[in-house]
């Protein structure tokens, strides 16, 4: 039978072994881009002939990023095969996959067991026994004063019968089938495998013909690349007022390759990256079914049929035709895989992949892969700094300069009593004109050819301004005073008895200072912001955060001067005019910011308050007088006991009495008639409030 040349073709290349490059040959890094997020993008490219296998180690823990970001590219009519890697599964269901299963720890009699019916070889003290493992038991035995210990003896089927032997007596043991004894040696190899945290093999097979370039890229967790800044400051009364900035990227190659001449792009922002378990294979759950068991069915006798018995064989017959040439029509009308796969990749044939600002063009993922992919869309800003040919050794660390531009700058005291309660600090207004984004980071400050202190750099945008302070500013002085705060009344109206009122409060600081300098100096005045509070008889200030004014004013050379700061808060509150006193409401009255039919009704509710409070008092008064009738009459009661009753002093005292019963009884009554007097004047007072309204 005479083989088609195309299927001779097929074999002849499956069967081609793809040659795997070393390391000189492998495919080099050509681009890094490293993020202030703490990930890396980093690109290969290069030439591969034939079928090729490119090999890349990682760390165990950056497979999962690896196998989440991994993109490859195979130009100039190849393709892209398999990516292998070692698998990782789960230690414990790999373990028990072997015929023995070393998963618990097993002691010697517990592995024993679980080799029943193999042949051992066995050396004890003074002999070497062969036979066949029939089990394991324990056995209590006298051990003299200890009394009874528990050993393990193991039961085996020699040539000469069945012999037990104590476990402590064997030395060594032997297994005889040497498959059983491979698969112990391949759970020990797994079991030390699992705590190997070396590089793992990353295989990457390249297919086509001829001399074809290849890329492939990949996202990896990667060391936070940093920066540190120089800053020179100029004359102090140099104009216009400039400070010359250096800045220094410092960047780790921590990954397996070396970088030669590589483009290095240093991203400052923050993509969103995370980890997700890619690398351990995961099983899902499956609930067991019991397949049911139907119930017994007694066999049926059944009669024969008429005409046509074959019949409904027939239209079965028909139905298995219909169905298997309606399955042939809907073969034909889908389309072969290969031209959905081409239909899409023509879809995103014009997107690219990679960081933007890069030499070369950015990976195509629709070219080479043969895959349907879909377009990524750029989500945030990102700012970064291009650094062409650069070489640096794998575990190395390099400093790049990536900036050295003029900025404006201009001198000044910055005073914070939060941050130093007497002296200002010496600083520097910054404004970015460089046009490059700084990134965070330390401030190295030199003036005058000196070293002069470090600072703190936030990240700073082109156009912003940021306040740095590096060394105590000694000659200048601040006395902040005690905030002094007061509160007055500017508006309100009297709705159905209730006060609605508008209170303003009233908050002044001030901030004398003394510069004892040779120079003028510019002082910064930071004062605390408070949500609600305006300023009010104060400059404005010359910024202002979520938290602080910051107040700029000039302190002449061997000069005194001061800063006053004045902030209101208009606040609301309601007041139930029914719950004031006599003399609240009466100062309330006499306020001048209340209108004046708002004054003429509290006027007249403090009268009517006053009047409740007199007739209280004379309540009072009468109770009073009660109380004390009442004391001299218990005092009269225990001198009568004293005496005798037909003495002229005891009917003296009984006089006495009978005065004070008299006496009771006008004073009950006249409180009695003052307290029904106070009830008509409260509720008189409630009456009027409930429809007072005045504004």
């Amino acid at each position: 039978m005479r083989v088609p040349v195309p299927t001779l073709l097929h074999l002849s290349l499956a069967l081609a072994a793809p040659a795997l490059l070393t390391a000189a040959d492998a495919v080099p890094v050509t681009k890094v881009v490293l993020y202030s997020s703490g990930v890396g993008y980093y690109e290969h490219a290069g030439n591969v002939e034939g079928a090729a296998e490119n090999e890349l180690r990682f760390k165990t823990e950056q497979i999962n990023d690896v196998l989440k970001s991994l993109v490859l590219q195979d130009l100039d009519g190849g393709r892209v095969g398999t990516v292998v890697y070692p698998s990782q599964a789960p230690l414990e269901r790999t373990l028990k996959s072997f015929q023995v299963d070393i998963t618990g720890n097993p002691g010697l009699a517990q592995l024993l067991n679980q080799l029943r019916g193999a042949k051992v070889q066995i050396l004890a003290q003074t002999e070497t026994i062969t036979g066949t493992v029939l089990g394991c038991e324990s056995r209590q035995k006298p051990a003299g004063d200890k009394g009874v210990l528990t050993v393990g003896v193991l039961n085996l089927v020699t040539a000469q019968g069945l012999r037990q032997l104590e476990l402590e007596q064997v030395a060594s043991l032997r297994l005889e089938d040497p498959g059983l004894q491979e698969e112990l040696n391949r759970a020990l190899a797994a079991l030390a495998g699992a705590r190997d945290q070396d590089k793992k093999p990353v295989v990457i097979r390249f297919e086509g013909d001829g001399k074809r370039r290849v890329r492939l890229g990949y996202v990896v967790e990667a060391p936070v690349w940093k920066t540190s800044y120089r800053l020179v400051l100029a004359e102090p009364d140099a104009k216009p007022a400039k400070a010359y900035v250096q800045g220094w990227a410092i960047v780790e190659n921590q990954t397996e390759s070396d970088w030669t001449n590589v483009d290095l792009n240093l991203v400052s922002g923050r993509p969103i990256s995370f980890i997700q378990d890619l690398y351990r294979p995961l099983y899902a759950q499956r609930p067991v079914v019991e397949p049911p068991l139907p119930p017994g069915v007694r066999p049926v006798a059944y009669s024969g049929g008429r005409e046509g018995s074959d019949k409904p064989m027939a239209r079965q017959e028909e139905r298995r035709a219909d169905n298997k040439a309606r399955g042939m029509a809907m073969a034909a009308a889908a389309p072969a895989p290969a031209m959905k796969l081409a239909a899409a990749a023509d879809a995103v044939s014009e997107a690219g992949f990679g960081p933007g600002g890069g030499t070369g063009a950015a990976m195509n993922l629709a070219e080479g892969v043969h895959t349907a992919a879909s377009a990524a869309e750029q989500v945030g800003e990102l700012f970064q700094y291009q650094v062409p040919r650069v070489t640096l050794p794998r575990q190395r660390s390099a400093m790049l300069p990536i900036i050295g531009d003029s900025i404006a700058a201009q001198r000044v005291s910055i005073y914070n009593p939060e941050v130093q309660p007497r002296h200002p600090l010496n600083g520097v207004w910054v404004e970015n004109t460089s046009g490059k984004h700084l990134q965070a980071g330390p401030v190295t400050v030199f003036d005058g050819g000196a070293y002069a202190g470090d600072a703190r750099i936030d990240n700073l945008a082109p156009g912003q301004k940021r306040l740095l302070s590096y060394a105590l500013d000694v000659p200048m002085t601040v006395d902040p005073s005690s905030g002094q705060e007061e509160r007055r009344v500017v508006s309100g109206k009297l709705v159905k008895g209730v006060l609605q009122l508008q209170t303003k409060l009233v908050a002044k600081r001030t901030y004398a200072f003394r510069n004892e300098a040779e120079r003028e100096r510019t002082l910064v005045v930071e004062h605390r912001f408070r949500p609600g509070w305006k300023l009010s008889d104060t400059a404005e200030p010359a910024e202002r955060t979520d938290a602080i004014y910051r107040f700029q004013v000039a302190a002449k050379a061997k000069g005194e001067g001061a800063l006053a700061v004045t902030e209101e808060l208009v606040t609301s509150e309601r007041v139930a005019v029914v719950d004031l006193d006599s003399g609240t409401t009466y100062a309330y009255a006499s306020t001048g910011a209340l209108p004046q039919k708002v004054r003429d009704v509290l006027q007249k509710v403090s009268a009517m308050q006053g009047a409740l409070i007199d007739a209280e008092r004379a309540i009072q008064a009468r109770q009073e007088q009660l109380n004390a009738i009442t004391q001299e009459q218990n005092r009269l009661r225990e001198n009568m006991r004293t005496v005798a009753q037909n003495s002229p002093y005891y009917q003296r005292l009984l006089q006495k009495l009978n005065d004070q019963e008299s006496r009771i009884e006008g004073l009950q009554g006249e409180a009695e008639k003052l307290k029904g007097e106070r009830d008509g004047k409260r509720k008189e007072l409630e009456a009027f409030l409930a429809g007072a309204s005045a504004e």
